[in-house]
């Protein structure tokens, strides 16, 4: 594992489009969410201590917006070759568990997480109702062993903002999380130099 903050994209960048399937066999998209306040994309998967640590809040973020004008997708870009507990039947039996209501999908070109410059998992992307970026960065101060509890402060507050049409901070911690598995030969240039 190597540990990997977010990239930080540049705040008011537009949400790239993508077409995915999720694991219901749906497919799903930024247009899948229009006419909602705001869009929160997540990178994940199963198998990174980081997402295991957060996967409750997760859950209880999905059930507390379900009804709040906010879509949430999480996608997974992980290589599943390499990292087969990152595979779609794990992936579904993690969301069974945790009790997700949003669409999990897979990127298995991992061209979504590369348009979205995704560096970690979990990593955080909130867009308003115009699909700008309104914020990027941490769930909270908690990590695995640091003995903060996982409330989501950081994020739910964002999300509270768009919500209410509200400026969103632009003070913003990054993500940390396990890097995302490239396949080889696959990386992104953004992390060059």
């Amino acid at each position: 594992m190597v540990v990997t903050p977010s990239t930080m994209l540049e705040l008011g960048t537009p949400a790239p489009d993508f077409k995915l399937t999720d694991l219901d066999g749906k497919s799903v998209g930024p247009h899948s969410f229009d006419g909602r306040k705001g869009l929160l994309v997540i990178f994940i998967s199963r198998h990174c201590p980081y997402v295991q640590h957060v996967k409750g809040e997760l859950a209880r973020l999905g059930k507390d917006y379900i009804e709040s004008g906010l879509g949430i997708v999480a996608i997974s870009p992980n290589d599943i070759a390499r990292y087969p507990d990152d595979a779609p039947g794990k992936l579904a039996e993690m969301a069974r568990e945790e009790g997700f209501v949003f669409p999990i999908c897979m990127d298995e070109t991992q061209d979504v997480a590369k348009a979205y410059r995704a560096a970690c998992t979990p990593d955080f992307f909130l867009y308003d109702a115009r699909r700008r970026l309104v914020y990027r960065g941490q769930l909270d101060d908690s990590r695995p062993g640091n003995g903060k509890p996982v409330t989501g402060s950081d994020l739910r507050a964002a999300i509270d903002s768009v919500l209410a049409s509200r400026e969103v901070s632009v003070t913003q911690r990054p993500s940390v999380g396990c890097n995302i598995k490239w396949k080889v030969g696959n990386e992104p240039d953004y992390f060059a130099g």
